[in-house]
């Protein structure tokens, strides 16, 4: 059966994005619209040739739509998706999953007591570097993981293409961290694959906006290893990168072509830098919903990630604002 979906707002850059995905996968399609700017609402559902809501209550209340996908201001999400979830609608949501830990769990209380699937888009774990990264840790090359850096930025404050709505702190509930930030942050504690005992956070204001366009974290381990975050808004030709240092070895990634090398002292290459191949991307993360739905089965990995990516970011936010490292596991409930 074809999975019937409602888009939960245009407000976010990537929102046509995921719209084409639906639009392309053979088992989805776009049957409604609701916005909470009702003139860019109005032009995604003339454009799609579906009907708009004005409420969004009202298109929830549609038992023809299955499942949404929410691309509404961050500081909307746990509003929208516990909205859907009751209404019994599955829900593929932009990240973060909401601000704060305390509404994303609220947000995982509401889906797991109405039996919904929820995905959080959060798409670089299924790129192929991220996997041939995994593998190569998980063989123990580089030996006990000392530091791990992960870097994403862009120019979008400076050149001026980057929508004015996402410098309102309300509705993003940050800057360039909490946005681009998001997929170094996942990364880096994913590679750390350790128990992040403290956050501390800096953020630049290049532009003098109300939110941060430059921004780095530290995050600490009960081993020692480090991790640093590194995102911005205002850095030109500054390429996506990443580097995880060991005992043994160091492999890199990005620095600045899209290729990964190791050096190890485990490998019988271990006097020099040589490549590794990255490999096939997973399905992508609206594609696991779509089989989440379709199989009855939850996306425990994908959401669990996605709670850590919210309590790392509340604590970079509040370790920014107060000047103190924020200890995360205090954070929530």
């Amino acid at each position: 059966m074809t999975i019937r979906i409602g888009k939960a707002s245009y407000w976010h850059v990537h929102a046509w994005d995921y719209t084409r995905q639906a639009q392309e996968h053979p088992d989805t399609e776009i049957t409604a619209v609701w916005d909470e700017n009702e003139q860019r609402g109005r032009e995604a559902a003339e454009q799609q040739g579906v009907p708009y809501y004005a409420k969004l209550d009202e298109m929830l209340a549609n038992p023809e739509i299955d499942a949404v996908i929410v691309d509404a201001p961050t500081d909307r999400h746990e509003e929208i998706i516990t909205a859907a979830a009751n209404a019994g609608k599955h829900i593929f949501t932009e990240k973060v999953l909401a601000p704060t830990v305390q509404e994303a769990e609220q947000i995982l209380k509401v889906i797991e007591r109405n039996q919904v699937k929820l995905t959080v888009s959060l798409p670089r774990l299924n790129d192929g570097y991220t996997l041939a990264i995994q593998e190569i840790l998980k063989q123990g090359l580089l030996g006990q993981i000392t530091y791990v850096r992960v870097r994403l930025s862009h120019n979008g404050a400076i050149a001026g293409w980057l929508p004015e709505h996402f410098y309102n702190l309300q509705q993003c509930a940050g800057g360039a961290l909490i946005d681009l930030g998001c997929h170094p942050m996942y990364l880096t504690r994913l590679f750390l694959d350790q128990e992040i005992t403290g956050v501390s956070a800096n953020f630049g204001y290049i532009t003098g906006k109300e939110v941060e366009d430059n921004a780095v974290v530290s995050l600490y381990t009960a081993s020692g290893a480090i991790g640093v975050v590194e995102a911005g808004f205002v850095n030109s030709h500054s390429p996506f990168s990443i580097e995880v240092h060991g005992t043994e070895g160091t492999l890199m990634y990005g620095t600045p072509d899209e290729t990964l090398r190791i050096r190890s002292n485990r490998d019988q290459l271990g006097e020099a830098w040589h490549e590794r191949p990255t490999g096939s991307d997973r399905e992508s993360a609206f594609e696991q919903w779509v089989q989440h739905i379709q199989k009855d089965t939850q996306a425990d990995e994908n959401v669990s990630i996605a709670l850590e990516l919210t309590r790392l970011m509340e604590a970079a936010n509040r370790s920014a604002k107060e000047g103190r490292v924020v200890q995360p596991e205090q954070l929530g409930e």
